[in-house]
């Protein structure tokens, strides 16, 4: 058989020494293609066989690779065959390299397909679209975070390859890690960003800052966590605007976390009223309306006078939902039902400015004028007109 085989190579070798070339050149770099798609059909043939049941995994990622995989075989081959091809020494060389470098994108390509499909299928048991979901948020983001950073590893590594296999480059390589000097530290400061937000994430994927679709405040802007990239982070503020901020921002600077440990808030109501408000009735009007409201969560619903000012005193109301869009949305019920109540139910509750004017019996300054009408006189005490006790607060005049 080993005869047979040599046989085989001298005749194929004898041939090409007959033909020009570079048409010999051209026959076998064609040879190594063919040979490339034939094994890549025997691969497709025993995976399927060997692996679609007993391995789902590993069938389900040379499914996915089916295209990178046969690209790059095919480079593989022209690599090897390039280098024994009958070309000038520069010129199969450089042919060579460039498949070999081809070859290398490829294999870095196939190993970030590998990692989000472990990624995918580690997150399938997760789901965020449900009302509890503080653990799959906490999955889901450190899953992300961590993609992040191996697909980003894998692009440092497969550029460096890349580059190694010129001469120049490895020999530039191996000079700068020798002599750590100035080209060391000018290197250093360039990476200097990029590690900065592949510490910050790995940070952020165990100590969990912030999560996937957390409601947080940064800058003075309100939204939710959308994204979370290997060095930046995706806001998706109220009004639909994305906010995109460096990642290493939530190791360095302070910022707020609404649902931090639960997606549960309690959102504020104030309404200023008069003074003559009746604060009871208002309080259970106000547990009504959270009682037969579908956003209050049955947890905390709250009424008190929280300041009184000159004219007007605050009244304070708590009512808690199980997110912050529904607390929003309890707010807003909760402050425009009672507005309509006290226009419909107290109407001299709302907030209004007081002027009085006091009569007094001393005689008039004014000739022939009558002590009974005249105004602009000191205060007396008792009731007024309308039988209000004067000790409310009212502009005088």
């Amino acid at each position: 058989m080993t005869d047979l085989f040599w046989n085989l190579w001298t005749w194929i070798d004898s041939v090409l020494e007959a033909i020009p070339a570079p048409i010999a050149a051209i026959f076998l770099l064609a040879g190594a293609i063919a040979a490339a798609m034939l094994l890549f059909s025997i691969i497709v043939r025993l995976t399927r066989h060997l692996f679609a049941v007993r391995h789902p995994i590993l069938f389900s990622f040379l499914r996915r690779t089916k295209g990178v995989l046969r690209f790059a075989l095919i480079l593989l081959a022209l690599s090897v065959a390039a280098r024994n091809a009958p070309l000038n020494q520069d010129v199969a060389g450089a042919l060579g390299r460039i498949f070999q470098v081809g070859f290398i994108v490829m294999i870095g390509w196939l190993a970030i397909v590998g990692a989000n499909l472990l990624a995918d299928i580690y997150l399938l048991r997760f789901r965020i679209d449900t009302e509890d979901n503080l653990l799959a948020r906490k999955h889901v983001t450190q899953v992300r975070i961590l993609k992040g950073a191996v697909q980003m590893l894998i692009i440092v590594i497969t550029a460096a390859s890349g580059l190694m296999t010129f001469e120049v480059v490895r020999q530039f390589g191996v000079s700068l890690f020798a002599s750590a000097g100035i080209a060391g530290i000018v290197v250093g400061f360039a990476a200097r960003p990029l590690l900065s937000s592949l510490i910050a994430g790995m940070q952020i994927a165990m100590t969990q800052p912030i999560r996937i679709d957390d409601a947080v405040v940064v800058e003075n802007e309100w939204g939710w966590i959308e994204e979370i990239k290997a060095t930046y982070v995706v806001i998706k503020l109220w009004d639909w605007r994305r906010m995109v901020v460096p990642l290493s921002y939530f190791m360095e600077k302070p910022f707020q976390n609404w649902t931090r440990e639960t997606a549960s808030l309690i959102g504020t109501v104030y309404v200023n009223v008069d003074y003559t408000v009746p604060v009871e009735e208002v309080r259970q009007e106000a547990y009504r309306i959270a009682r037969e409201s579908k956003l209050w969560d049955r947890n905390v619903i709250n009424l008190q006078v929280t300041d009184a000012k000159s004219n007007t005193i605050e009244l304070r109301i708590l009512a808690s939902g199980r997110n912050s869009p529904e607390v929003f949305d309890l707010r807003c019920e909760i402050r425009e039902k009672i507005i309509d109540y006290l226009q419909r139910e107290h109407p001299d509750a709302l907030p209004r400015a007081r002027q009085e004017q006091y009569w007094h019996n001393t005689p008039s300054l004014v000739p022939g004028g009558n002590a009974s009408k005249d105004i602009n006189a000191t205060e007396t005490t008792g009731t007024d007109g309308n039988g209000k006790d004067p000790a409310l607060p009212r502009q005088r005049s």
